[in-house]
């Protein structure tokens, strides 16, 4: 989820040329896992009048930057194979229609003629880009790119970032969506939550077009209110907005964006490794619950005689009972830690991801407000769910706090 990656920022020795947001990048790409950063100049730079990308290749200009981490600013091709792009779909023909639209895509930025006056200056991010031709139409291969020098330039300059969660970009189904996303995880990261928008600003950031939704209404249940059903169900953070009216027309928008806590960042990780099959039904709760019952099904399937459903129940119980017994009979993360984090298996466990996650603060003073906040709930919580509450309460309370 968000991580805060000021703690990762002093790791390993990259370049000096090199911004703050490239050193985090190489040192979440050390790190592994599905957390990036993207430069905060590349997330503030605004759509030319009238373009805009669609939602796919949005994934892959995420995806490039990813893919590139900490070398992003640097002079140099990079590469990525086309089944990390394709995500399940057998065929490579809609990659060359996103890696087309990524080149002919322009944008914009505040700049000044060669005579000082102020000036907009249009541009492409990528400059180059090689998609290998495969024989007989086999579905494996590699694309590679090279970033214009105004794209690095921008990556070079910028010393903020947002960090995002690969597993969310790539879930998001509206372009939209993915564009607020980022405006709200490079703005938590500078702890200045709250986007003051006016309208044109607002459609050149999130790529909408001049004539389309004319009428605020259509704005609201078209674009921000799908953004914001998709950013609470998927990132680390929800997003509110409020209208700023001169009599009756909407001149700007006010946007906040709030850090989850523990329970609803559990939620929000559980859904990310979720199938995204049925992920709108469940953000709608349409979704039938089913109810677990101690008691033996009715129709219970056999093979052989056998009931796989009892079979099924013993395996588990092994499993359960051999994980207890690999943490010297304790099972690790059965509850939360009652005193200080020294002693025990779980009590060093929690230690070690307040040290890692909570920014530098006493990790026995956030394991107390932990307590606190999570009151009686946290009774329920245990093993990865437990892990993964802890984890989110340390990134939100450094998120919140900054450095002690």
């Amino acid at each position: 989820m968000g991580v805060p990656a000021e703690s990762v920022d002093e790791e390993g020795g990259e370049e000096t040329s090199a911004a703050r947001s490239m050193r985090v990048a190489a040192a979440l790409a050390r790190k592994g896992g599905d957390q990036f950063a993207k430069p905060g100049r590349l997330v503030e730079v605004r759509f030319v009048k009238g373009q805009s990308l669609s939602l796919t290749a949005s994934r892959l200009l995420a995806l490039m930057i990813l893919t590139a981490g900490g070398d992003a600013w640097q002079d140099t091709t990079h590469r990525m194979r086309k089944s990390d792009i394709r995500r399940g779909h057998k065929g490579n023909e809609r990659i060359v229609d996103m890696l087309e639209e990524l080149h002919r895509t322009l944008f914009a930025e505040d700049d000044k003629s060669w005579r000082g006056k102020r000036a907009t200056k249009r541009f492409n991010l990528i400059q180059a880009s090689w998609e290998e031709v495969e024989d007989n139409d086999k579905e494996t291969g590699w694309i590679e790119w090279q970033f214009t020098p105004d794209a690095r330039r921008l990556i070079q300059e910028s010393e903020t970032y947002a960090v995002m969660n690969r597993q969310a970009v790539l879930g998001f189904r509206s372009a939209y969506a993915l564009k607020l996303y980022e405006e709200g995880a490079l703005r938590l990261h500078r702890r200045q939550p709250v986007w003051k928008v006016d309208m044109v600003g607002l459609r050149a950031a999130l790529g909408i077009d001049p004539d389309k939704y004319a009428d605020f209404a259509q704005l609201r249940r078209k674009v921000l209110t799908v953004a914001k059903a998709e950013i609470d169900q998927l990132a680390h953070f929800t997003v509110e907005w409020q209208e700023i009216r001169r009599g009756r027309a909407v001149i700007e928008i006010e946007f906040r964006f709030v850090s989850k806590d523990a329970p609803a960042q559990i939620a929000t990780v559980d859904e990310l490794e979720r199938h995204s099959k049925g992920r709108k039904a469940r953000r709608d709760d349409t979704v039938e619950k089913v109810v677990a019952s101690d008691s033996p099904l009715p129709h219970s399937p056999t093979v052989d005689g056998v009931d796989v459903a009892n079979v099924l129940k013993k395996v588990t119980a092994a499993l359960v009972s051999s994980d207890a017994a690999s943490s010297g009979g304790v099972e690790l993360w059965a509850r939360f830690p009652r005193g200080r984090l020294h002693f025990g298996a779980t009590e060093e466990a929690a230690r070690e991801i307040g040290v890692r996650y909570g920014g530098g603060w006493d990790v026995d003073m956030i394991a107390e407000a932990y307590r606190d906040h999570m009151g009686a709930r946290l009774n329920t919580l245990s093993g990865t769910k437990l892990e993964k509450s802890w984890k989110g309460w340390c990134e939100a309370f450094f998120n919140r706090r900054g450095r002690p």
